[in-house]
């Protein structure tokens, strides 16, 4: 693959993914990942997709700063920490398969359990769990987003809340898997980091992405937002079991 056709595939689907992330306030991080590690080394991948997701979730949070949910990124907050000081100690990483069964049958639990059972992030005994299963996961096996949309699927709150929410507590998660493998220069070899100019571009086109999704965002309706949430989210569980009995049969 050229150069020029590798650069334009990367900066068109940070463009993109960050323009999705900023209507929905999901979905985009994981569409990036899948595109970045089929067409560059996995190593590289993390690192560039962890950078552009820290900027595609900051300049979010800043566009919607005054919709931020602050109590509930506190109990996130609490319970990454919590989760956090022991995974320090642990070797344990659960396979594959289990992984992709829990994340998709979640979506399916959260959405048919009675309302007064609901996973509701806005109370806050919820919230600390959130944020312990969050974090948990995401250094464990690597993914934590999906999760955490299914807190705030039945909850009374704006779209732009849960978006500007969302995108600080994202923040808090790619931070905390930071501090967990150590700073990212420690572990990576100066190969696996992408040019200056490179990265620069990639930031730059996530911003322009996220604020083009925010112009998007801000004309829909809560109901119409709270519904096509649901859907993508309960069509990654689909997939995601899917996936597991795909690679359980094999």
């Amino acid at each position: 693959m050229s150069l020029f056709l590798f650069v334009f595939i990367v900066l068109l689907a940070t463009l993109g993914t960050a323009f999705l992330s900023s209507i929905f306030g999901m979905l985009g991080g994981l569409i990036l990942m899948g595109i970045l590690v089929t067409i560059m080394p996995v190593s590289s991948a993390m690192i560039l997709h962890g950078l552009i997701q820290l900027t595609s979730n900051g300049y979010r949070a800043w566009l919607n700063r005054k919709d931020i949910n602050w109590s509930i990124v506190t109990d996130l907050f609490v319970g990454n920490v919590i989760a956090l000081a022991p995974l320090v100690f642990v070797a344990f990483v659960p396979d594959r398969i289990t992984v992709l069964l829990a994340l998709g049958l979640l979506p399916y639990i959260a959405w048919a359990l009675p309302k007064n059972l609901a996973l509701d992030v806005t109370k806050k005994s919820v919230g600390i769990f959130a944020g312990m299963v969050v974090v948990a996961t995401n250094i464990l096996a690597g993914v934590g987003g999906p999760l955490l949309d299914v807190f705030f699927q039945r909850v009374d709150m704006t779209r732009h809340q849960v978006v500007a929410t969302k995108a600080v507590a994202q923040s808090l998660g790619h931070i905390s898997k930071i501090i967990f493998f150590g700073v990212l220069s420690v572990s990576a070899s100066s190969e696996d980091w992408p040019m200056l100019w490179f990265l620069l571009a990639a930031m730059t086109a996530s911003a322009i992405g996220t604020r083009l999704g925010k112009k998007v965002l801000d004309k829909i309706e809560d109901v119409t937002f709270f519904n096509w949430t649901q859907r993508i989210l309960l069509s990654i569980g689909a997939v995601c079991i899917i996936r597991a009995l795909y690679l359980i049969n094999i």
